[in-house]
């Protein structure tokens, strides 16, 4: 059976067929579009990437610095230590014999003088004994007296075979007696003597006075233990400190060559107060800290030191001669050791190994350099080996700025002003607010109100306007 062709179905095959040839193309076009898109943002990214660090690089500049130069001196050596200033000697006044105390006559932190009076005690009691010790002796003189006569006349009589001789020795041996007995009343006499004087009471050393213990008027017996008033000795004055034992060898060489210098330093720890001489070294190492004991005396005229208080001592033992001296600030630590910088033909810094002798807060004992070089002090940060630097002038660097001001200074006072014209703002606005007649005081009170009102919202608009410059007033 033959049918007819549709001429609608061969043009939609035709279509079909188009538009599957068609496809390809498009997708290649795409494909090629975006891989040009994203070439193109690659490139550019590149580019930006690479010219970065170069924009970003630091100019070659030369490197600001301060420089000095090493000088040759003679440098002592000493050994710091901590020690505590002690009195050389400390005595505690007490009463010799009991009784009333009938005078004070110091004052509190008063110096005074070995055998000066401080108090006195009712001396009525034991001048009595010293009368009475008295009155004994001439007693016993007496009765001696009348011995020695009588044995004068027994001598007489047994000479001529009157009177026996046993009468003589008799009153020999009595003489003899008695005489001891005049020995032992003077003894006594003596004795109340140095009672009665210990009723006044005198310093044993010069020194300065504490804190009095009794008041006058108290009774004061010489078992107590309080004592009346404790004097120190300031002038001289000692300081014991401490070394580590592993100084003991350089030490006792230096003090075997003569008296060691020792210094005292002020609160500061740099400022010297007192310089004396090293009296005496302890004679065993304490074995729980390792170290030894050094004792030193100060004149003190000044009273620049004070019993109990502690101390910063150095201890002079040698002198380095003709060292090589440069400032602290120019020795760098590194890797390998320590090392500074020289400065060379043409500003070209180099860095040089040396050798720390010695090194203060100040200055270092170095070798390594000599008196011509130039050493950097300051500027490390951007410096290093074979940089080009500037030398400055120690007159022509910045100062800090002791009271910077702060980047809120300037808003707190634009807030300030907006925080004004808001708040007038405000008061305005509450002003024209509806209120009864002027002749009314409910009026009045109204307007007041409203007034007050807008007065309140224009400050607290204007505050948080001007709350960003509060933090500069801190």
């Amino acid at each position: 059976m033959l049918f007819k062709p549709d001429p609608n179905g061969d043009t939609a095959d035709a279509e079909a067929r188009a538009t599957g040839a068609g496809r390809p193309l498009r997708r290649i076009i795409a494909t090629f579009i975006t891989l040009l898109i994203l070439g193109g943002l690659g490139y550019f990214g590149w580019i930006t990437w690479t010219k970065a660090p170069q924009r970003n690089a630091v100019p070659d500049l030369p490197v600001p610095v301060l420089a000095a130069t090493p000088q040759q001196k003679d440098v002592p050596v000493y050994l710091d230590g901590v020690g505590q200033v002690r009195a050389l000697n400390t005595v505690t006044v007490r009463a010799q014999v009991d009784g009333k105390l009938i005078a004070v006559k110091f004052v509190e932190g008063q110096d005074v003088q070995e055998g000066d009076v401080l108090a006195e005690i009712d001396p009525a009691i034991y001048r009595a004994q010293l009368d009475q010790a008295i009155a004994k002796k001439a007693q016993d003189e007496a009765t001696l007296a009348n011995a020695k006569i009588d044995l004068v006349r027994y001598q007489q009589l047994a000479q001529t075979n009157a009177g026996p001789k046993q009468q003589a020795d008799t009153q020999k041996a009595l003489v003899d007696q008695l005489s001891a007995q005049v020995r032992a009343d003077q003894a006594a006499i003596d004795n109340a003597q140095t009672t009665l004087g210990y009723t006044t009471i005198t310093a044993p050393i010069s020194g300065r006075t504490g804190l009095r213990q009794v008041d006058q008027g108290n009774i004061v017996h010489a078992a107590d233990a309080t004592g009346l008033v404790v004097i120190t000795q300031v002038k001289p004055i000692a300081v014991w400190f401490s070394l580590p034992q592993q100084q003991i060898n350089q030490v006792n060489a230096a003090f075997a060559k003569g008296p060691l210098d020792v210094d005292v330093f002020g609160t500061d720890g740099r400022t010297v107060t007192q310089s004396g001489k090293l009296a005496s070294i302890d004679n065993q190492v304490d074995p729980t800290t390792g170290t030894l004991k050094f004792k030193a005396e100060f004149p003190n005229a000044d009273l620049q030191l004070w019993p109990g208080q502690f101390a910063n001592v150095r201890l002079k033992v040698d002198t380095l001669k003709n060292a090589i001296v440069v400032p602290t600030s120019s020795v760098q630590r590194g890797p390998v050791g320590t090392y500074v910088y020289i400065i060379g033909p043409n500003n070209i810094a180099s860095a040089h190994p040396v050798t720390v002798t010695q090194q203060t807060d100040l200055e270092a004992v170095i070798s390594g350099v000599t008196t011509t070089d130039r050493v950097v002090t300051t500027g490390f940060a951007n410096l290093s080996d074979g940089a080009r630097i500037m030398i400055g002038s120690e007159l022509n660097t910045p100062s800090p700025d002791l009271a910077p001001r702060r980047k809120g200074a300037k808003g707190q006072k634009e807030g300030q002003k907006d925080g004004a014209k808001a708040g007038q703002k405000g008061a305005d606005a509450g002003t024209p607010a509806a209120q009864p007649p002027a002749t009314s005081p409910a009026g009045q009170q109204g307007g007041a109100l409203n007034k007050g009102q807008g007065q309140a919202q224009g400050q607290g608009q204007g505050a948080k306007q001007g709350g960003g410059g509060a933090p500069a007033q801190q």
